[in-house]
């Protein structure tokens, strides 16, 4: 009797869920450092976090495409999920990735398509093709089509997420431009803060959120436009979380505080003003 062999998406899906559930299993032990190694470590600042990136991910295999999302939240990279291609259109036409995790086999528009759309209409992104060709044939005629990496399924989640890294550390346009505002001076492309030329260590999530603050250059920012830039789309619309966040960076800034609440409107980077006074400290 012939045993029939699993589709490859199977074997992947199954490969990544294995992963993912060694790597929940795996205890974090913390050594304390010794003394030399804290006197060393207080003269330098401490290393940046990794770019924050978005990815979205095309798999029409829905059980792939949940085990590479929970694989990438490990790694602490946000994603959004699509089936076919023309949900994946639609996710680009309104939100901003930095990578497209793209299977060529899509119902409805192919993802042969959205990669020509991808390229056609310059959308600001990379694209990774997967797919379970792994004939020279196929790999080139993705790579025309213009992708910028390839993966053949199955495929070890940590070699995704390193080619997703090292996609993500790919300038589109050369360097991202340092923001300069109000005393702050944001790196996006090292991924650090200073402020008045001293250097302000914030978490991933504090960044992204001051990313979006500085770039409305003294604007006020919506707490749903937060959500929505700084989260993914599966963030909960009535959690606390950017509240919490805003707190927590207003307070890593330091005094005089620079991150100021318009009661009913949102939140902005920069000096008080009469309405910040009369509102009170926020």
């Amino acid at each position: 009797m012939t045993a029939t062999r699993e589709p490859a998406s199977v074997v992947a899906a199954r490969q990544l869920a294995a992963e993912a559930h060694a790597r929940r299993r795996v205890p974090t032990r913390r050594v304390a450092p010794s003394a030399a190694q804290r006197a060393d470590t207080s003269r330098r600042h401490p290393a940046p976090y990794p770019r924050r990136m978005r990815v979205l991910i095309a798999e029409d295999e829905p059980y792939l495409a949940d085990a590479i999302r929970d694989g990438l939240r490990l790694e602490a990279i946000a994603s959004d999920v699509v089936h076919d291609g023309d949900s994946a259109l639609e996710n680009l036409a309104v939100n901003s990735y930095d990578v497209v995790v793209l299977d060529r086999d899509l119902p409805g528009t192919s993802g042969d398509e959205v990669a020509r759309r991808i390229v056609a209409e310059s959308l600001p992104c990379r694209i990774l093709m997967l797919t379970a060709a792994d004939r020279l044939e196929e790999k080139v005629a993705g790579f025309e089509l213009g992708a910028d990496d390839y993966l053949t399924k199955p495929f070890a989640m940590r070699e995704l997420v390193v080619r997703l890294r090292a996609l993500g550390r790919r300038p589109l346009e050369g360097a991202p431009p340092v923001v300069e505002f109000a005393g702050l001076t944001l790196d996006p492309f090292r991924r650090e803060v200073y402020r008045d030329g001293r250097y302000v260590g914030l978490t991933r999530k504090q960044f992204a959120v001051l990313e979006v603050l500085m770039a409305a250059r003294g604007g006020v920012v919506s707490a749903e436009s937060l959500l929505e830039r700084a989260w993914d789309e599966n963030a909960d619309p009535f959690t606390n979380a950017v509240r919490i966040t805003i707190s927590s960076l207003r307070k890593r800034l330091g005094d005089p505080w620079l991150i100021h609440t318009v009661p009913g409107t949102g939140d902005r980077v920069g000096g008080p003003t009469a309405d910040d006074a009369a509102s009170g400290p926020r």
